[in-house]
């Protein structure tokens, strides 16, 4: 019941106190419903839920009760969390004939195709995209404002002043940054060491996703170039063909490969082609953590969405998840040039505490204007580190921040608390506490 609240917040187990509403539908269907103003969730509720986003969804805030420090709730968070983490919402018909051998030939002729041409046939596919109500475009918060309402139900039930938390980033960081490069074509590879001296002109390391099986040959000289200069190399899918989840089988003999790679290559991550996924998955892997579910997939060819901006866990694999526009997107499906869109994710992810985390190619830096669209993007996160207290990491540094931090626990300590646990020496507490009915953080 308040299971993913407390993975979230990492608070004392006795600070909060959910119980389900008696006559909660456990047999119902999932569905859409409010959970306050402008909060969409998706799960089974007491109050009612809706099969499609509507302008009149059901609220649950209404059947909320504080029955002393208990808070009833008509549905379950963690259930609703989870159905948005792994995308349960999205409805998978069973595709079309047609549309499956769309995209076999488009894959198969897809290395040979000019950007030119792939820009105008990606936006035809995508055609609407942007009349999507839900998830909410550029950035889905949807999971981390629930947990919020909550935690302000928390306070007002429990008459604490504030409720104390392992902060969400080491050293009291306000969020986190992680640069990402999918090395597609062997002109990307070739790119790399020039990439890697751009970054590094601005303190800002990257990791690198290096497809094992076709299209190019990433040598060992190459793979330990990269990581000599402290950048990170990972896993890209198999073979970047867009059917490593057609069939369970073929993906349980292309899931051993992967693994081997994954050993073959030092890694610690994935990401997987194109952001195809499927979390139900991924307990045939044996990587540590993936990077392959966008925030918000209106521009990915998946549709769906985690709505979260911040770390989660899939089993014992961590998910870092993708929440700013790729750069391809950016400047092929958006035609844009200008850094503005992701001025505001950035903005928007700060706001939350939360993870941004970028995918940008080499193999589409290859003109002067996307260089300097870029480079004006890695300023703008140097001067975020030095003004606004932003962490910029490796994937696999916040891989093991995270798996750290959730298993940290708070303990009384004098007139306050103190944080316990290995890697506890780079955590803060904080205070979750309401002002004007809102919730705010505060480091201790």
């Amino acid at each position: 019941m308040k299971q993913a609240f407390l993975d979230y917040y990492r608070c004392p187990d006795e600070a909060v106190d959910f119980r389900l509403a008696p006559g909660q539908p456990n047999g119902s269907a999932p569905g859409y419903f409010h959970f306050g103003p402008g909060l969409i969730c998706y799960g089974k509720s007491a109050a009612g839920n809706t099969e499609d986003v509507t302008d009149s969804l059901p609220d649950a805030m209404a059947q909320v009760q504080l029955e002393g420090s208990t808070c009833v709730l008509p549905f379950n968070p963690t259930d609703v969390a989870d159905n948005f983490r792994y995308e349960r919402y999205v409805h998978r018909a069973r595709k079309p004939a047609w549309k499956k051998l769309t995209r076999k030939i488009y894959y198969s002729l897809r290395p040979g195709l000019p950007v030119s041409l792939r820009r105008h046939l990606q936006r035809a596919w995508l055609k609407g995209w942007d009349e999507a109500p839900f998830p909410h475009w550029p950035v889905d918060r949807t999971v981390d404002q629930m947990f919020g309402r909550l935690m302000g139900l928390a306070l007002q039930a429990s008459g604490q002043v504030r409720i104390p938390f392992v902060w969400f980033w080491p050293e009291g960081r306000s969020s986190c940054a992680m640069m990402t490069h999918d090395v597609e074509t062997a002109s990307g590879l070739e790119f790399t060491h020039e990439l890697m001296d751009i970054n590094a002109s601005f303190g800002i390391r990257s990791s690198f996703q290096i497809i094992p099986e076709a299209r190019y040959v990433a040598s060992n000289t190459i793979l330990s170039a990269i990581r000599e200069r402290c950048f990170e190399v990972n896993v890209h899918d198999l073979r970047h063909d867009g059917h490593l989840y057609d069939d369970r089988q073929q993906f349980l003999r292309a899931a051993a490969r992967i693994n081997e790679c994954i050993l073959r290559f030092g890694s610690k991550g994935f990401r997987s082609g194109v952001l195809y996924r499927n979390l139900e998955w991924y307990d045939a892997f044996r990587f540590s953590y993936d990077m392959s579910v966008p925030n918000v997939a209106h521009l990915d060819p998946q549709q769906g969405g985690c709505c979260t901006v911040m770390p989660y866990f899939v089993g014992n694999i961590l998910e870092l998840p993708v929440t700013t526009t790729q750069d391809y997107s950016l400047f092929h499906i958006l035609g844009s040039y200008s850094i503005e869109l992701w001025l505001e994710q950035i903005s928007q992810i700060m706001q939350q505490h939360g993870l941004i985390s970028f995918i940008v190619h080499p193999d589409y830096l290859d003109t002067p204007k996307a260089r300097d669209t870029y480079t004006a993007l890695l300023g703008h996160l140097a001067s975020l580190r030095t003004e606004a207290q932003l962490w910029t990491a490796l994937p696999g540094e916040v891989d093991t921040w995270w798996r750290q931090r959730s298993k940290m626990t708070l303990v009384p300590h004098e007139n306050g608390w103190r944080v316990e646990g290995f890697g506890a020496e780079r955590a803060r507490v904080a205070y979750a506490m309401l002002k004007n009915d809102k919730v705010t953080y505060l480091l201790d």
